[in-house]
């Protein structure tokens, strides 16, 4: 079958497998890895802060995931349960409203200081008090700066009450306790960093406060990341002393430290890199697919991408069958929904492919038969690279002018939360299995103005969608599970429609790891990426 991607295939990892060759020639062969250390190489250029009330990026999802404890985390064997972790037990009252908590005895943080249920109030309290990107997990149940302190209370040195708004799923109430932004903090550690009455955000931004399976020593952005085990955590010891993360963007080049022994672990590796890793005797890999999508978004805010027809015209100038076959080869899926196949009323419907005539008869109908010129902001890191440029080749041949601006995580995730992109090619991981999740940020938009206090996607590119919201809200407050999987079922295809996003594909992550390395397991989500249980030989 002829693709078009190929040649830009070939290209592109030839380009990187040079770069790489060039960074390593003439130094010296690192030594191996100690026994007692897991080293990874990861690109972890988006994390932005570690403070679990303002981290809201994937690979920060995954050093929250390792280093804080929450009431209640996913079971990553299976993400439709739910395993108790600093929570011992649960109850709903009758009117449906009120959860009640009971901690597990003897708690500690990584610190020392005992955790209590002072500590897990004061945690959920401040995240929607500080009131950053993730609070609104929170703040949906009705928790306002002037409630929270009579919503969220303590009754007992291990006892608590969560009081909602109104009768959710208790489902989904109890998986939103899942995301980082329920991570418990340690109140007198933090109580001692404050400035200004500040709840210590600003040393949390850059530090630690703790009680998970692992802690952590440092955060050196677009670096490294130490991680060391906690031995004051309630569960098993992590078998290794420390994890370390080393910030290694070109998949060429971790392929390279894999092979050397310079890392046990490389978790940005091209399908090419894979292919030829396949057949090594030192080399396993392990894979899973992810709550993770990946999607181009077009601002509303500019008046060409703003017509329907532009919309439409934009998802017909993608080659989702070459990107398929070779950028996301065995790490991905195509997906042109926004709920992730797993998911409680996730769609298979994919009508969308590469059909240049019918793009230029949309873009003639919306007065645009010459087309126009735009930039898309795009992270440096592939495949994202390798399908943004293909992208811009499959959509001059219909006269629409694509220049790509590139950027490290930070950069273009702060540039597409201020909404001052054109186009943006990007990824969202659910934040709890639910598919409120995604509906929340891809089919809701309460309030499209610029100091908006809800930002999701839809409103990061000022997509204006009242009735779309108003379904989004009724869907999560059915509890006949037939009925809600129905109603979102309806809501993609609506959005397959009508949205300014081009949905791409689900992620299907691989790592590639020493033969020396036991229990490495991908999870459903980054914050299930466990490398506390990982063990070496």
């Amino acid at each position: 079958m002829n693709h078009p991607m190929l040649p830009l295939t070939r290209r592109v990892l030839c380009a990187t497998a040079a770069a790489a060759l060039l960074a390593c020639h003439g130094t010296a062969a690192l030594a191996a890895t100690p026994k007692d250390t897991l080293v990874i190489a990861f690109a972890f250029d988006d994390i932005i802060s570690v403070d679990p009330a303002e981290s809201f990026e994937l690979s920060g999802g995954e050093l929250l995931g390792n280093t804080y404890d929450r009431l209640v985390r996913l079971d990553a064997n299976d993400p439709s349960k739910l395993v108790a972790d600093a929570a011992q037990s649960w109850t709903v009252a009758p009117d449906g409203k009120t959860y009640s908590f009971t901690l597990k005895p003897g708690l500690k943080f990584a610190s020392g200081n005992p955790l209590t249920a002072e500590d897990v109030v004061y945690s959920l309290q401040r995240a929607v008090t500080i009131d950053k990107s993730p609070a609104f997990i929170l703040t949906q149940f009705g928790f306002t700066k002037d409630n929270v302190k009579d919503k969220i209370k303590q009754t007992g040195p291990l006892t608590l009450t969560i009081e909602t708004d109104k009768a959710y799923a208790p489902t989904f109430v109890l998986n939103c306790m899942t995301a980082d932004v329920g991570s418990i903090v340690d109140k007198k550690l933090l109580l001692s960093k404050e400035v200004n009455g500040d709840w210590g955000y600003a040393w949390l931004k850059t530090n630690y406060a703790g009680s998970g399976p692992l802690k952590l020593r440092e955060w050196r952005a677009n670096e490294i990341i130490a991680l060391e085990r906690n031995d004051n955590h309630y569960g098993p010891k992590a078998p290794l002393a420390r994890v370390i993360y080393r910030h290694v963007k070109e998949a060429a080049t971790q392929r390279l430290l894999l092979e050397k022994g310079d890392i046990d672990v490389a978790r940005n590796l091209s399908p090419g890199d894979l292919a030829a890793l396949a057949s090594s005797k030192d080399i396993k890999i392990t894979s899973a697919p992810k709550g993770t999508i990946y999607y181009i978004s077009l601002n509303q805010k500019n008046p060409n991408l703003a017509k329907p027809e532009v919309r439409e015209a934009m998802k017909w100038l993608v080659d989702y069958s070459a990107i398929g076959d070779t950028l996301i080869k065995n790490i991905g899926v195509i997906d042109q929904n926004f709920l992730p196949v797993g998911m409680l009323g996730a769609s298979t419907e994919k009508p969308y492919k590469l059909d240049v005539a019918k793009a230029k008869a949309l873009l003639a109908k919306a007065g645009l038969p010459n087309g126009f010129k735009v930039t898309i902001d795009m992270r440096t890191i592939q495949p994202v690279q390798g399908i943004t440029e293909a992208f811009q080749q499959t959509a001059k041949q219909a006269g629409i002018d694509i220049e790509i601006v590139p950027g490290d995580g930070k950069q273009t995730l702060t540039k597409y939360r201020a909404r001052t992109h054109d186009l943006y090619i990007g990824q969202w991981g659910a934040d709890y299995w639910d598919p409120h999740s995604n509906a929340d940020t891809f089919t809701r938009n309460p309030d499209n103005s610029d100091n908006a206090k809800s930002k999701p996607l839809s409103w990061r590119n000022a997509w204006d969608i009242p009735e779309l919201t108003k379904k989004s809200d009724a869907a999560i407050l059915e509890r006949d599970t037939a009925k809600r999987k129905a109603m979102y079922e309806e809501l993609q295809a609506e959005f397959r429609k009508t949205s300014p996003f081009i949905m791409l594909y689900q992620q299907t992550e691989v790592a590639a790891y020493r033969n020396n390395v036991s229990n490495l397991k991908l999870g459903p989500s980054f914050s299930t990426n466990y490398m506390f249980t990982v063990s070496k030989k």
